[in-house]
């Protein structure tokens, strides 16, 4: 029987900077990104659909195609008139990135629009998986209805996971945003914060204050990721600590959460258990940061 992994979001135009000097144009996105590992981990039995919304001209056309290309299902890919998708620019310094954005035409702030496509494309679905720019690019109406459609799936047996991917650019304030995250949080039943960000904006003094109120808010499984520190994952009292290998060059940090989540949702969802998903997660993003993108071959 054909299992279904569901990713929600918004993939965009990626510029990318290559040795020369010269930009690599690409497509990327966090939960496209975490899509387009998982559907190399996961095995042949496993359906990869990413839900999303897109324009009616050329650079869609051609994003659509990437994505079928890459054996992700698109039938939950909206075509919408008068939109585009959004584009982003990466700026590194060093291995470490900056992003510029151009997103105000992208057809993606529409995906949560339609109540009924929503439902269908999560019902029936094993694991569906969204993040905070998920939420951030909706509005308020939208992200409700996101969350409905969520709730619904999970009581129909669906496996909830999310990361908080906090970006304060990308909402009208820090508090709107930690509330939103917060919220969305009690909608999962995995969440895969990153320590460094969650530190910052919700003054988490360790990766176990962050286990704590993820906890609160309702997750049953927290996975901690913290660069190249250990990573943490709580399932219920139960703690399991991984220590990743080091890297032996890093050249590009793009992606890395997002290959980490496809990793360890992967070996998750085949009843590898904690050790064996944090190590699978570990691995596969040591690899994406030793190249240069979001989207490297494997």
């Amino acid at each position: 029987m054909t299992k279904r992994f569901v990713s929600i979001g918004e993939c965009m135009v990626e510029m990318a900077p290559q040795p020369d000097g010269n930009y690599a144009m690409g497509f990327a996105g966090d939960t496209f990104n975490t899509a387009w590992y998982a559907r190399t981990c996961l095995p042949d039995a496993w359906q990869v659909e990413y839900l999303t919304a897109v324009g009616r001209d050329a650079v869609s056309d051609r994003m659509v195609a990437f994505m079928r290309g890459a054996g992700i299902d698109t039938s939950h890919v909206a075509r919408l008139e008068g939109r585009t998708v959004g584009l982003y620019l990466i700026e590194l310094q060093g291995a470490e990135r900056s992003f510029s954005y151009w997103r105000g035409a992208s057809a993606a702030r529409a995906l949560a629009d339609d109540p009924a496509r929503l439902e269908a494309a999560l019902t029936g679905a094993d694991l569906a998986y969204f993040s905070g720019i998920t939420l951030a690019i909706l509005e308020p109406p939208a992200r409700a209805r996101l969350a409905v459609a969520l709730t619904r799936a999970r009581r129909g047996g669906t496996i909830v996971a999310f990361d908080p991917n906090l970006r304060p650019k990308l909402w009208p304030s820090e508090e709107a945003m930690c509330t939103a995250i917060t919220e969305a949080a009690g909608l999962a039943d995995i969440i895969l914060p990153s320590f460094e960000d969650e530190a910052r904006h919700f003054g988490d003094a360790d990766p176990s204050a962050t286990v704590v109120r993820y906890q609160a808010a309702g997750a049953r499984v927290v996975v901690v990721k913290d660069g190249a520190a250990e990573v943490l994952c709580a399932e219920g009292a139960a703690l399991t600590h991984h220590h990743p290998a080091p890297v032996a060059r890093v050249v590009d940090t793009t992606a890395a959460g997002d290959s980490f989540n496809a990793g360890f949702l992967a070996a998750w969802m085949a009843g590898q258990g904690a050790p064996a998903a944090m190590a699978a997660g570990s691995s596969l993003a040591g690899r994406v940061i030793g190249a240069r993108g979001a989207l490297i071959a494997l």
